[in-house]
């Protein structure tokens, strides 16, 4: 894949995990209206059910996408299960790939390119099948930068809580989550790619008001959607990360008011009891923009 090429960044704000060799999960899926569906083929599916998950992998991703949802694939971390993986789930009812425990830019490069070779060898548009990368030890949150811009095929990153607080040798709470989110986020920023996640542990889905306060936190650490375990999770990242009608109108009127401050040869102007310039209004168009 060409380093100019781009992968264009996909609006996903909820995106649930599907064991992909559980049938009666995956014909249900499309129902939870989750903005893309992860069919797993790594830790929610034993090894002994691997294969029979991968030959149904197309299949199921034609079942979760059915109304319209992005059907992802998380593959698994070792090489010669992650090459299975890949060889059978490249095709154009896949919409993208999670490559888990990523830690170096090379890996990911590997990867990437059998991923350019499996489209090239199947007549499939080189770049249908972008990457999304999960963080899950120290070694990956030392190389995030390097990560992140390592290919074009990549659309964005993600913190594997569970797995990156066992690498550090902590407990998955928001105060040891935080700087690694964030850390997260800024090297997103840096590659033009986008942050998923929230700082905390994935795992934890009991406490549906907790939830909210955390992915209202995560939005505004950042972060523009994030992967999820239950589907009653679904409606509250659906909901958080995105703009209200308010919001919206918000951002319009302080872009208006903004311009015409300009207009008048002011660089900042007062706008509802606060003062905007520059990196203000640009955060809103960026808004605009993103849910156009």
């Amino acid at each position: 894949m060409s380093p100019s090429m781009k992968t264009s960044q996909p609006l996903w704000r909820s995106m649930l995990f599907v064991p992909a060799h559980r049938e009666n999960f995956v014909g249900k899926a499309h129902e939870k209206l989750a903005d893309a569906y992860i069919l797993d083929l790594e830790d929610s599916v034993p090894a002994t059910e691997k294969q029979i998950a991968r030959e149904g992998i197309v299949a199921a991703a034609k079942s979760v996408s059915q109304k319209g949802a992005a059907a992802i694939v998380r593959i698994n971390e070792e090489l010669d299960l992650a090459v299975q993986d890949l060889e059978a789930c490249i095709n154009p009812a896949i919409n993208g790939v999670i490559i888990p425990k990523v830690s170096s830019a090379n890996q990911l490069q590997h990867l990437c390119q059998l991923i350019e070779e499996l489209e090239t060898k199947r007549d499939m548009e080189i770049g249908h099948t972008p990457v999304l990368a999960q963080i899950e030890c120290v070694e990956g949150l030392a190389n995030l930068d390097n990560i992140a811009q390592s290919s074009s095929r990549l659309i964005g990153m993600s913190l594997g809580t569970e797995d990156f607080a066992t690498s550090a040798g902590m407990d998955p709470i928001p105060e040891g989550l935080l700087g690694p989110s964030q850390a997260i986020v800024f090297a997103c920023r840096r590659a033009n790619i986008l942050p998923f996640g929230f700082p905390a542990s994935i795992a934890d889905y009991s406490d549906l008001d907790q939830f909210k306060e955390t992915i209202s936190f995560a939005r505004k650490l950042g972060f523009v959607g994030a992967l999820c375990i239950h589907p009653s999770q679904v409606p509250v990242l659906n909901e958080a990360f995105s703009p209200n009608d308010r919001e919206i109108e918000q951002a319009k009127a302080m872009i208006e008011a903004y311009e015409k401050g300009l207009s008048e040869g002011k660089g900042a102007v007062a706008f509802q009891g606060t003062m905007i310039d520059a990196p203000v209004v640009t955060r809103a168009r960026q808004l605009l923009k993103r849910f156009s």
